[in-house]
């Protein structure tokens, strides 16, 4: 076996200490030593988006960064976003707008959306249209993954003043 790095990882607020291979990716980390399996492995090229989490407030693709790299670093996945039994608006939106079909892309949709609606809640709809666009879809037809962010971005940026 290879030598291993001992890194921690601040996911969702939690410590995780863990040893990995310097070659390990993130999104393999996330999932197989830290038992958070919400972030999905899908092209592993970076192309698809399922692995987007939210890293010191950026998404990015955990299948294209090594773990090493996140040492030390902020990690959101989709398993922080809820509160307790609360879900969060994105999650109420995807449910209420059928935003998902098979489910597979919609965490790295989730976590994009977040990060992009908490930087900039009055988003233009050809941003927005621009942002989503990065992550791939197969089922839906993102007709209803963008009412959904709407949806969202309207309960998170609240009543107009």
């Amino acid at each position: 076996m290879s030598d291993t790095v001992a890194i921690t990882l601040n996911i969702n607020g939690e410590d995780h200490r863990v040893s990995v291979e310097a070659r390990r990716t993130l999104a393999d980390t996330i999932r197989e030593d830290c038992g958070k399996t919400g972030t999905h492995i899908g092209c592993e090229h970076g192309v698809c988006g399922s692995c987007t989490v939210i890293i010191d407030g950026e998404p990015m693709r955990s299948c294209l960064m090594f773990a090493v790299q996140a040492d030390g670093r902020k990690i959101r996945t989709v398993e922080g976003l809820a509160k307790g039994d609360e879900l969060h608006p994105l999650q109420r939106a995807f449910i209420d707008n059928h935003g998902l079909q098979c489910g597979f892309c919609t965490p790295g949709f989730l976590m994009l959306a977040t990060a992009v609606l908490e930087k900039e809640p009055d988003i233009a709809d050809g941003d927005l249209l621009d942002a989503l666009s990065s992550n791939l879809c197969r089922c839906t037809g993102y007709q209803n993954i963008i009412k959904a962010v709407r949806q969202a971005a309207i309960e998170m940026r609240g009543p107009r003043k």
